[in-house]
């Protein structure tokens, strides 16, 4: 028998899938049903129904009892049985908040259980009323009642708000509140949440840039000192050209940057999984909804400041189809971790006294930006529908678990460091053939193939302050934007502070680095969740916006600078 566990993210469903799975497997020769259980996670509810499972175990967090129980309607309709495992009523309690359980199971007609998988608590329960649930010959589950006309979400919405009514005590005043709700009443108050916002924010950039330092030049010196060897053992020649121009530089220009971008994930992981990301979410949702979109569709967005494919993957759990097309068609303007080298290098060689100011304004840039992008939008016949309200409860406050932080650092790591052997590595190469030949010099490369190539391109970037070279920094960045910064290591020999850039020009390219054309694998991401059409689109307005964006910061800054 399959039986597929689903849940609100963060609310316990994969170690509970693993716990019983162990206590199904260990009883199922002596079980009294004789049947053998299989329990598969599913996260989404289109897997859900488009597989055939023989009952639904539903996780709930109490401590988010509204946003989880929203689920339960969708699965109801469907017709599935189902259970309900109920985790972390215990810090329900220590809120002066309670829950009528037999009340509750009354109304929904599922069975209910407590269960915690860290106290090894209601398990064995939870397994009985599974076996016992998934023979009976049909679901016992309440229909939900429809007013005529009504829509499905305010259906279910008016049928979790009448369940938690009628079995949910709230405490009887504020002096009740735990510290960690009163924490949440400041960090989720505009007027203070959003001072407190940047006020993190600078600190993980300032930390970022500072402890990184020191790391980042001991790889540099290391770099310097394998060029240093290989130029006093092996002989001047196209070979020694392409392991030290093309290949140490190239490719040890990106990996300098790898204590940085382990720093940044760092706080990133611990933002995440102690809750307080969430938090951010829920100071956007006011926002969010004044641009007519859903308030978890800033929950992707901030997904894709680590990488953007997957955080288009992630708009698939907002159900309203214009709604998840337009947050998928948003998360663009998020400033991937593959950008971050390009905005370190130039902000520690422009701006080395308003290092987290500068980096903050281009995050701040793009969710603008992506803000104005939808508002737009929503005026148009293909995402023009009335508003839609959020269920947006807040997870409590956790610690955050080392090993889960490293598993998140080293994910990123693996990546970046994936990328510099392949990409990277291979951009390095072609960088430093295009650049070599026809003349076979480098101090000749006024007539290489790549001074073709960027001075074709280059009458188009001169009114936004590029020269050639830095055109075809663009055109290298296509792939991954981390290419980026080994192009401009080989055709500036690793200095750029020399090689004509103003602050104005530095910051006019960095505004270029976050607007234009995403990385491949963003626009394939895109072609497969939202269609051919939509991924197309992204690549016309995102270059057409680049452009214009670094033209009016280049000409204003010009005139003030």
């Amino acid at each position: 028998m399959k039986i597929a566990v689903v849940g609100s993210p963060q609310s316990g469903k994969s170690a509970l899938t693993e716990a019983l799975q162990k206590r199904a497997d260990l009883h199922s020769k002596n079980n009294s049903a004789g049947v053998h259980l299989e329990f598969q996670e599913v996260h989404d509810l289109d897997l859900l129904h488009s597989h055939t499972y023989d009952m639904v175990l539903q996780v709930v967090d109490a401590t988010r009892l509204e946003e989880s129980l929203m689920l339960t309607p969708h699965i109801i309709d469907e017709h599935e049985k189902i259970v309900l495992a109920i985790g972390r009523y215990d810090l329900l309690l220590k809120t002066d908040h309670s829950l009528d359980l037999p009340k509750l199971q009354e109304l929904i007609g599922v069975p209910t259980c407590l269960v915690s998988v860290r106290k090894n608590y209601g398990l064995d329960e939870c397994l009985t009323m599974v076996t016992e649930e998934v023979l009976k010959p049909e679901s016992s589950a309440h229909p939900i009642y429809h007013l005529p006309d009504q829509e499905n979400d305010d259906a279910y919405r008016a049928y979790v708000h009448g369940v938690l009514t009628q079995t949910l005590t709230h405490a009887k005043n504020d002096r009740h509140r735990t510290r960690l709700e009163q924490i949440d009443r400041v960090l989720t108050t505009p007027w203070l949440g959003f001072p407190i916002m940047l006020a993190i924010l600078y600190f993980v950039f300032w930390c970022t840039f500072t402890l990184g330092a020191y790391p980042q030049d001991w790889i540099a010196a290391g770099i310097d000192w394998l060029c240093n060897t290989a130029h006093a053992h092996i002989a001047d020649g196209w070979f020694s050209g392409l392991l030290i121009d093309g290949v140490l530089q190239g490719v040890g220009a990106v990996l300098a940057f790898l204590p940085n971008i382990i720093i940044l994930f760092f706080f990133i992981s611990l933002m995440e999984d102690s809750g307080y990301m969430a938090r951010e979410a829920y100071l956007m949702d006011a926002i969010m909804h004044r641009v007519g979109l859903h308030g978890r569709s800033f929950v992707p967005m901030l997904m894709g400041f680590g990488c953007n494919v997957p955080a288009i993957m992630a708009a698939r759990d907002i159900r309203n189809p214009k709604d998840r097309t337009l947050t998928m068609l948003m998360v663009p303007f998020m400033s991937c971790s593959a950008r971050l080298p390009v905005y370190m290098l130039f902000v520690d060689t422009f701006f080395p006294r308003n290092k987290a100011l500068v980096m903050i304004s281009l995050y701040a840039v793009g969710i603008a930006l992506s803000i104005l992008f939808a508002v737009l939008m929503k005026r148009t016949k293909w995402f023009r529908q009335p508003q839609d309200d959020s269920v947006n409860e807040l997870p409590e406050f956790r610690l955050p678990k080392a090993r889960n932080t490293a598993a998140h650092i080293w994910e990123r790591v693996a990546d970046y460091l994936q990328k510099i052997c392949t990409v990277i590595l291979w951009a390095s190469i072609i960088i430093w053939a295009l650049e070599y030949f026809p003349s076979q010099d480098l101090n000749d490369l006024e007539n290489s193939y790549l001074a073709m190539i960027g001075k074709a391109v280059a009458p188009l970037m001169e009114p936004l302050g590029f020269d050639w070279k830095m055109s075809v920094c663009l055109l290298t960045g296509l792939p991954a934007k981390e290419a980026i910064v080994s192009t401009l290591a080989i055709l500036y020999g690793g200095d750029i502070s020399a090689a004509g850039f103003t602050p104005v020009t530095a910051f006019s390219f960095m505004i270029f680095v976050l607007l234009y054309f995403p990385c491949f694998a963003t626009i394939a991401t895109l072609r497969h969740e939202a269609g051919k059409a939509w991924a197309w689109f992204t690549v016309g307005h995102s270059l057409v916006l680049a452009w214009f964006m670094s033209f009016l910061v280049y000409q204003i800054g010009s005139l003030i600078l």
